[in-house]
């Protein structure tokens, strides 16, 4: 049974609402993994400038411990978009952690980013994001859903996926 979440993508795709709405629905804890950046990967990004795997290992290694030491369902927000950076989640999360991959054109994104508010990470650094992006391999626990739409319907196609893994 499946409890352990990353809802994942490039900066702009929503992973924090859609990732509060999906935590809010299963009945779990939500984290927003933006919230768990050192201060001098957000210093960083503000100033406009990409992360490398250096700047982002000890972040990761937050995000795998919030997993390890959680009690009940989970869900965090976190980009997690190289392979690596997902293994790294899953090394001692203490259950499986399935990665909810939210996924939308480059153009719908940088809309949704210049229109949006509260990012960390400015709209120019978006191409790298693509760049540095694999999606989930055949291997990996989880779903793509496609973001051009209202975010009710991501939600609700997580849940469906969600809810069909657990019968």
């Amino acid at each position: 049974m499946m409890d352990r979440f990353v809802v994942m993508s490039v900066s702009g795709c929503g992973k924090s609402s859609i990732g509060a709405a999906f935590a809010a629905q299963i009945g779990a804890r939500f984290v927003d993994a933006d919230d768990l950046h050192p201060q001098s990967n957000i210093a960083k990004m503000a100033a406009g400038n990409a992360l490398t795997d250096d700047d982002r290992r000890p972040w990761l290694e937050i995000v795998e411990r919030s997993f390890a030491q959680a009690e009940g369902p989970l869900v965090i927000a976190c980009s997690a978009l190289k392979r690596s950076y997902r293994d790294i989640i899953r090394e001692t999360a203490a259950a499986p952690v399935a990665h909810l991959h939210l996924d939308g054109a480059r153009d719908v994104i940088a809309q949704r980013m210049a229109a949006g508010q509260d990012h960390i990470m400015p709209t120019t650094l978006l191409d790298s994001q693509f760049a540095a992006l694999e999606p989930l391999g055949t291997d990996e626990v989880g779903t793509r859903v496609d973001i051009d739409q209202v975010p009710d319907a991501s939600v609700a196609e997580l849940v469906a996926h969600f809810r069909e893994d657990r019968t």
